[in-house]
Order: structure tokens, then sequence, then C-alpha cells
């Protein structure tokens, strides 16, 4: 009996003291790997005053030098989410407690992370994923300090990562611009007519030859994390600064000073999955989906004045400004609302303001959408002269909504106004939409447009603006002697500074060709 009573501690006692001894060996080695082979000079980026990059070879260890996070396993989990599957993203994150005792930086858990996230995958779902998802992350946490003193006036920048190259090369030489960029390869294989990842890493494609000519050496290496590759780039380097995290965390780089206006991003995930997100994330996945039904049928089914409410209590958040009460009198012709484009929803959120059922025209909307949506909805051929008869054929039935960027934009830009509603009507008013979501968004290019509205609701409170901005004065419609273009312009400038947007000129086309690689056109 004692000895059925003690084995247990003893087992505890054990397992703690394995953990506390692996942990500070783990430690102590990444401290000893970095001091005993920079040969260079060695400091805290944070705690030196970094001389000038200009015209200088700089290496940078992209996790952790150029970021600000040294954490690989988010990044593993948007490809495996959103190139993959949940399923595949679920796998992922079962195989977190092993990634975790083999090392996130070391080279099991890096190899571990590549083959649940890769094995199976199409080598163009991967490129879509780096190109259309992935650097919205990258962006939002570079490292302003090493961007700013060692990054931008380097004459020849090399990065290197320890994840698959894959993943950071895109972003690398599109946003920053990246003239080397080194990393781990993945392996292919060829069945049938198809290319899929086996999973397997093989060595990075380049390694000191990158700095040049035999014997020479690069100028600064910029160490953020215990990177595998260190080893093969450390000693041919003169100067070498690590990147303390303390720094790190307050080195953000604003919007306004971007490589490049980061404008347009796809998927679904709104938030960075690291294992403790992505964890909550799914136990609360069913949850959100019996909500989002819920808030979908509430929209259906129940009157405007009691969905208000109902909405409320089921935790939407719902705000409307600026409405006006309709003139008495009759009107030969109806009001044409001009509306940003957030979401899908955009017209039922404008109906559920209004209080009365206004039908909206669009570009493509999917046959599923089309069939439960609540107002009146027709689609567009994108043929001018077509389009314009339906338009006013609708607008002499009643008032109408139209959001003449043709498509969504997640970020706080405006996209160009097609300035053909402009040409059709002189009782405009223009109406300010936003969406806020914290989980999951509302919108997609290259995914299935008819779980829009089911992702948004899914959202633990997801938030909708509406402010109505008045009627445009007469003498800024073509009846006041506007042109159609001129017209559109004016609103696109108005809509924009109620909302602190920017306004560009880029179309549907550019967004879909960048995002999808097509037209963004939806077949019947």
């Amino acid at each position: 009996m004692v000895f059925h009573a003690i084995l247990p501690k003893i087992a505890v006692h054990w397992i703690i003291n394995f953990y506390r001894a692996a942990k500070k060996l783990r430690s102590n080695a990444f401290q000893y790997y970095r001091n005993s082979t920079a040969r260079a000079t060695t400091a805290a980026a944070s705690r030196c005053t970094i001389p000038s990059a200009a015209d200088r070879t700089v290496l940078c260890d992209f996790h952790g030098g150029l970021l600000r996070s040294t954490t690989l396993f988010p990044y593993f989990m948007l490809v495996a989410c959103e190139g993959g599957s949940l399923l595949r993203a679920l796998l992922l994150l079962c195989s977190y407690p092993l990634v975790w005792a083999l090392g996130e930086h070391a080279d099991a858990g890096i190899r571990v992370m590549a083959f649940v996230t890769f094995v199976g995958l199409r080598p163009r779902d991967a490129d879509l994923v780096a190109r259309a998802i992935l650097p919205k992350f990258y962006m939002e946490r570079l490292n302003a300090l090493v961007y700013d003193h060692l990054w931008l006036p380097a004459g020849r920048k090399v990065a290197v990562t320890s994840a698959p190259r894959v993943m950071a090369e895109w972003f690398l030489k599109e946003y920053m611009p990246t003239d080397v960029v080194v990393g781990r390869e993945l392996q292919t294989v060829q069945i049938g007519r198809g290319c899929y990842f086996t999973g397997l890493l093989r060595g990075p494609g380049a390694g000191p030859e990158v700095l040049g000519g035999e014997g020479d050496m690069a100028d600064v290496f910029v160490v953020g994390a215990s990177n595998p590759l260190n080893h093969l780039f450390i000693p041919g380097c003169k100067e070498v600064y690590v990147v303390s995290r303390e720094s790190a965390k307050t080195a953000t780089l604003p919007r306004e000073r971007y490589p490049k206006p980061l404008i347009f991003h796809d998927g679904r995930l709104a938030f960075l999955p690291t294992a403790s997100a992505t964890l909550a994330f799914f136990l609360y996945l069913p949850l959100g989906f019996v909500l989002s039904v819920i808030r979908i049928s509430i929209g259906i089914g129940l009157p405007y004045k009691i969905s208000f409410a109902a909405g409320a209590l089921f935790g939407v958040r719902f705000r409307t400004s600026g409405r006006r009460i309709p003139e008495a009198g009759t009107k030969r012709r109806g009001v044409l609302f001009v509306c940003t484009h957030r979401t899908l929803v955009d017209p039922i959120m404008l109906t559920a303001a209004l209080e009365k059922p206004v039908p909206a025209v669009t570009y493509s909307l999917s046959r599923v959408s089309e069939i439960f949506a609540p107002i009146k909805t027709v689609r567009l051929t994108r043929d001018r002269e077509r389009d314009a008869k339906t338009m006013s054929r609708l607008l002499e039935q009643g008032d109408l909504a139209v959001c003449p960027e043709g498509t969504t934009c997640r970020e706080p830009y405006l996209l160009r106004f097609s300035p053909l509603f402009a040409e059709l009507a002189d009782d405009m008013e223009p109406v300010a939409l936003d969406a806020q979501v914290t989980s999951l968004y509302g919108t997609t290019a290259s995914g299935h447009k008819w779980l829009d509205p089911v992702a948004f609701f899914a959202n633990p409170a997801p938030s909708y603006r509406v402010e109505f901005l008045g009627p445009v004065p007469r003498d800024q419609t073509c009846a006041g002697g506007r042109a159609g273009a001129e017209v559109a312009n004016w609103i696109q400038r108005r809509l924009g500074e109620a909302l602190g947007f920017e306004c560009t000129g880029l179309r549907r086309r550019d967004k879909y060709m960048m995002l999808a690689g097509n037209d963004g056109v939806v077949s019947k």
C-alpha cells in the first residue's frame, strides 16, 4: 500500500525536474550557440547604437529579426487552415505538444510542422496563401527598429527563414524588397497530372555563397531566433546583432510606414492563430455556427423593429445615424443609396436601418445567397447599356441600393467608383457602411462566397455601422452639369472622409487578379 501511494508522487517529481532541466538546457544551448559561433561583434539591438547600413550587405533572420515575433506555429497554421482545411488545422493543433517538446525552432519541430501542414497540399494552394493571406500578418508584425535602421538603408538584402521558403519568399520580394531569400525547400511528387508536396524538407537552396565570392563576408547579420540555418552564415559576418524580445514588443511599424500599402488580402481567419488562440477558436466554433444560424434567421424572419432587439440579445452590434425622414409627397423615381462595400450583407443592413426593403444590384452573387436573401437582388451583366436599363427600371419602381466599388475591401481603403450610377439618378444619398470582426472575415475572393454571411455572423460580436450622409447637392450631380466620373469621385471622397478611409483608383479586377488569379466573375 505504501509503494502504491509513493510511486505516483515520485513520478510527478521526476517529470517536473525533467521539464525544468529540459527548459534550462534549451535556453543555455541557445546562449552558447550565439556566443561561441559568432566570431564577429555581437550586441543586443536595443542596447547599442546601430551603425548606418547604407550600401552594406545585411543578412537578417525573418522570424525574430524582421518580424517582432519569433514564433513559427501561427504561420504554419494559416497555411494548414487556409490552404488545406479545418481538419488539417486540427491535426496541426493536435501535434503542437510534440512540436513544443522537440522545440518550435529546432530542426525536428520544424519538420513536424512542415509535414502536417504541407503533405498532400498542392503548390498552387500554398502559393495562394503566401500571396493573398500571409502578407497581412507579416506586415502587422514588422520590427520598426530593424526595418528602419538596418533593412531599409541596406545596399544588398538577404533574408534567412527557418520555415519553408515558399511561405515567405513572395512577401519578402514583393513588399520588402529582398535580393535573396534563404530557406528550406519542400519536396514534391508528381501524381498523374498533379503536383503535390510530400511534406518533407531538404536543405536550403542557397548557402554562404549568397554573401558573394569566396572569402567575402557580410557586413551585418541580425539574429532574432534560434534559427537552424544561422550556423551557415554567422562565421561569415563582420557584425552580429541580436534583437532582444523587450525591444521587439514596442517596435511596431505604423500602417502609414508600411513598405507598400496593404489594401487586399484574403482568407477567413481574422486573428493570428497561435496555439492557444487556435484551441479557443475550435472550442468556440460549434457555438459560433449555432449563433450564426440564429442571427441569420432573425434577419430573415422577424420584423425590423423586433430584429434590432433580438440581434442585440444574441451579440450583434448595430449602430445607425443620420437617417432622414422622407419628405411628404410623391416622387417619380426612387432614391439611389450609394453604399460602401464591406461584406455581402451590406444591402441587408441598409434595409434594416431604413426599416423597409430596398432592392440591391450586384455584379456577382452565389445562387445560395440569392435564394436566402431577405431582399430582392438583381444581377448586373457588365454590359453598360443593359445594366443602365435595368437600374433605370428599378428606380422607376422605388428606392435602390448600389455598391459602385463592385467588390468588398477589408482595409480602410475605398476602391474606384463606377460612374454608371451617377448618370442614372439625381436623387442620391451616400451611405457609409463599415463592418468589424474579431475571428472570421465575412468576405472571400478564392473561397466559397455562399459562406460569407455564415462566417460573418459566426463571430462572437459582429459589429456594423450604417451612417447616412444626406442627399447629394444638386450642383454635384449630372443635372447640375457634372460629368458622371466627377459625381462618382465626389461621392467616393465624401464617403472616405466619413469613414476615415483612403480613396484609391483600384478596381474589382485588380483585387481578384492579385488574390485569386481571375477577374472575379461568378458563372451562373
